[in-house]
């Protein structure tokens, strides 16, 4: 019994350690969980990004709306819904909300996306008591994948109609004078 027992002591004492073919299983297995995972996670950061870029269109084309009923019925470019006070609206308070958030308006990469504001037809009777003078008669919100296939599969657009589409190939809409391509079919509306 005793010399069992120093066997296994024995025995223990020498392994120390993995064999180099138990260390090359690990490491199989990490890597085919690997492989089964990380398409799962890049197509989960593309549907976040396309969600959080169609979240932000319609919350453009929200404060265009709201700017619009305190601008005298007109839109303006995208800058000057996140200024305070009458720098675009005459007697607009100063202690007033912004329409927008500045980080939405800066029309930089966000969210895997890159963002552009056309803007439409300055309107042809603006009261500058009432509306800014910058105002705009239309206007579209357009939004295309920084690295298409990567951070964006689709392209986005909203417009002054308040329409929401895509294009499934991720380029950008084309806007016209601030007015998306629905009729044509180019864009798809997004129900």
């Amino acid at each position: 019994m005793v010399m069992a027992k120093r066997k296994v002591k024995d025995q223990m004492k020498k392994q120390k350690g993995f064999t180099l073919i138990e260390l090359l299983i690990v490491v199989a297995i990490i890597g085919i969980i690997a492989a089964i995972a990380i398409p799962s996670l890049l197509r989960a950061r593309v549907s976040a990004n396309e969600s959080a870029t169609i979240g932000d269109i319609r919350t453009v084309i929200s404060g265009e709306a709201a700017f619009q009923s305190a601008n005298g019925g007109w839109y303006d470019t995208i800058t000057c819904l996140a200024v305070n006070g009458p720098g675009c609206i005459p007697s607009y308070p100063t202690s007033a909300p912004t329409f927008l958030d500045s980080a939405i308006c800066s029309l930089g990469g966000k969210s895997g996306y890159d963002r552009s504001f056309q803007p439409g037809q300055p309107p042809l009777n603006v009261n500058p008591a009432v509306s800014s003078l910058t105002s705009l008669s239309a206007y579209a919100y357009l939004a295309s994948p920084i690295s298409n296939g990567q951070t964006g599969v689709r392209g986005f657009g909203g417009d002054s109609s308040g329409v929401l589409c895509f294009t499934p190939d991720g380029t950008e809409p084309g806007a016209t004078l601030g007015v998306l391509p629905i009729s044509s079919g180019a864009c798809q509306v997004l129900g």
